[in-house]
């Protein structure tokens, strides 16, 4: 029985582990949980897991599910605070770690749980965004086992031969004949919508994401695409690849959840309906497969697939992320730092939702020509890309 750790618990990616693990309960228990501010959830966890330890970053959540847990006699620790996020994840009592923060806040402890050679399962694109060529140094020098979870990267790794499955960080795609990765995105909720009216577009309708079922942050990320760019730069390093090898396609009914195309001419699809737990399930179970509580794609309710090009005009924030993956580490922090920013104000209906681009190209192109070789200097240009971020807010 593997031992798991979540950070991240509460989330969508988290919840949809969980789901998994109670669905194998021979296979997996569940060691360590992390949230921040859904105790709710996150007693629900503790009732039906007993889970060794559980951590709070909000102070609030913390003391109200310290209290419930204790009401009910609870043995599970309850730690409070992001310190003990890296704690929990260098931890030697676990198995492997899904990583499912969203944003920066998941760098530190998926690269403490690297540093102890544990596998991970990384939902975290931040973590290679930000870090890639560190964190893909520290996983060869520790010995740790990187799975890709973002249903794209799943999808991609699924199509690649066994022997690059077993290399993930240093695969050698020309090695093994292959002529290009290709990522689909849905396009998000605004794929048909007019550019010029998309000035006018709320939170809410940009957290309506047609197919998917994620978090606020990351559907805002779908509907500018940004998400995508992410998922560019984290392939660049998952797989090796240079920006070349890479192409991104929209595929509006989010079927094909990612492609690998060969110099024979073959193209490997994964196909599936549109739930996270497949990925999921895959990632914990690999290199078998287990029952993850999807149910099996109708093709004949499908009907047709379709692919479009995508349009920089319409999604500005993608292009801007494939441009900063050509140029520097520096600039892929600074894109996703800023994009951090102004995601939260565009949800909090302090700027528009074209202003997120605005605030993301002037902050990352005061980054292109900034070296950052090491995490210190790293999470230096992740601090003052915030910085510069918040002070773009102040003048739109």
């Amino acid at each position: 029985m593997k031992k798991i750790t979540i950070l991240g618990a509460t989330g969508s990616i988290g919840r949809s582990t969980i789901d998994v693990i109670r669905r194998n309960p021979d296979l997996y228990s569940l060691y360590a949980a992390t949230g921040n501010k859904n105790y709710s959830v996150m007693a629900s966890i503790i009732r039906e897991f007993s889970p060794s330890v559980v951590v709070m970053t909000d102070r609030t959540a913390y003391e109200k599910l310290k209290e419930l847990v204790q009401t009910e006699h609870r043995r599970t620790e309850i730690l409070f605070g992001a310190e003990n996020l890296n704690t929990v994840a260098a931890s030697e009592e676990y198995d492997g770690l899904m990583s499912a923060i969203v944003g920066a806040a998941g760098l530190k402890p998926t690269l403490s749980a690297i540093t102890q050679g544990k596998t991970v399962y990384l939902a975290n694109k931040e973590s290679l965004v930000m870090s890639g060529h560190i964190f893909i140094d520290a996983a060869r020098r520790f010995k740790s086992r990187i799975i890709p979870v973002d249903s794209e990267h799943s999808a991609i790794f699924q199509c690649l031969p066994e022997k690059e499955q077993q290399r993930i960080g240093r695969c050698e795609l020309k090695e093994a004949g292959i002529r290009n990765i290709i990522l689909t995105g849905s396009g998000g909720p605004f794929r048909d919508r007019d550019v010029s009216t998309l000035d006018a577009v709320t939170p809410a309708e940009a957290v309506s994401h047609p197919n998917w079922s994620m978090g606020k942050k990351i559907s805002v990320d779908s509907a500018t695409m940004m998400n995508k760019g992410l998922e560019f730069i984290e392939a660049k390093w998952l797989f090796n690849a240079s920006p070349d090898d890479i192409r991104v396609v929209v595929h509006p009914e989010s079927v094909i959840h990612s492609m690998v195309q060969y110099v024979d001419g073959s193209v490997l699809a994964q196909m599936g309906k549109p739930d996270m737990r497949t990925p999921i399930a895959r990632a914990l179970a690999y290199p078998q497969r287990i029952n993850g509580g999807v149910g099996e794609l109708d093709f004949f309710t499908v009907g047709s697939l379709t692919f479009r090009e995508p349009d920089f005009v319409k999604y500005p924030c993608l292009k801007l992320a494939i441009d900063a993956c050509a140029t520097s580490q520096a600039m892929t922090t600074a894109v996703n730092a800023a994009n951090e920013v102004a995601v939260y104000a565009f949800l909090d209906n302090k700027i528009k939702f074209t202003d997120i681009y605005k605030v993301c190209a002037k902050v990352a192109s005061q980054f292109a020509c900034v070296n950052a070789p090491d995490l210190e200097s790293i999470l230096e240009v992740d601090t003052q890309a915030r910085a510069r971020a918040f002070s773009e807010l102040s003048v739109l």
